[in-house]
């Protein structure tokens, strides 16, 4: 088949993500096609990436500096903190441009079955940031798992005995959804978390 340089290079890809070990062949075969325009400037890419980002000391975003451009801008409102799992939920809320506070990544959930324990998180860089006084109000926006709503719990213990307001995201029906496809879980969910009119 394939020389141990290109097959290293598809047993690496098969490792991301949605890519399985067919489409990392693909992607590969790709790549070599494309060589000058596409392969070589994405290895210089992700070698400059691997060398400049890291984590920002203060959140947990990933950036080229630290503090990150979120934690250092000032136009954002360091009053409030909205509590992700990961800097991909981070990254979601972004996206949806609605948030205007500045962020806290946990960096996981707790998991007794993974062994992933209050140690494991970032929760104490949160107490951290809750006891330097600037913030407000947390906003918890782990995801509505059983692992996300136990960390959750979690942190309102933890954060219990602060001068802070704690919120967590509603859950429930979503913009545009159908009442017909909704699981269970979502449809009790918005039923517990309905409001007057």
């Amino acid at each position: 088949m394939a020389g141990p340089e290109i097959e290293r290079l598809i047993q690496l890809l098969a490792r991301l993500p949605g890519l399985g070990p067919r489409s990392a062949r693909r992607a590969v075969l790709h790549l070599l096609k494309k060589k000058d325009t596409l392969l070589v400037p994405l290895a210089a890419t992700l070698k400059e990436v691997g060398e400049s980002v890291h984590a920002c000391s203060t959140c947990g975003n990933l950036d080229s500096r630290d503090p990150c451009a979120i934690c250092t801008d000032p136009r954002r409102d360091e009053a409030l903190l909205c509590v992700v799992e990961s800097v991909a939920d981070l990254w979601a809320l972004e996206r949806a441009s609605v948030f205007r506070g500045r962020y806290h990544v946990l960096g996981g959930t707790l998991s007794a079955l993974d062994g992933v324990g209050p140690a494991d998180l970032n929760v104490d860089g949160l107490i951290g940031r809750v006891q330097a006084g600037r913030v407000k109000e947390v906003i918890i926006a782990t995801n509505a798992t059983v692992e996300g709503q136990t960390t959750a719990h979690y942190i309102t213990d933890r954060l219990a005995s602060q001068n802070v307001q704690i919120s967590r995201l509603a859950h429930g029906v979503p913009v545009g959804g159908e009442l017909d496809y909704l699981d269970d879980g979502t449809l009790g969910a918005a039923l517990k978390a309905r409001r007057p009119l």
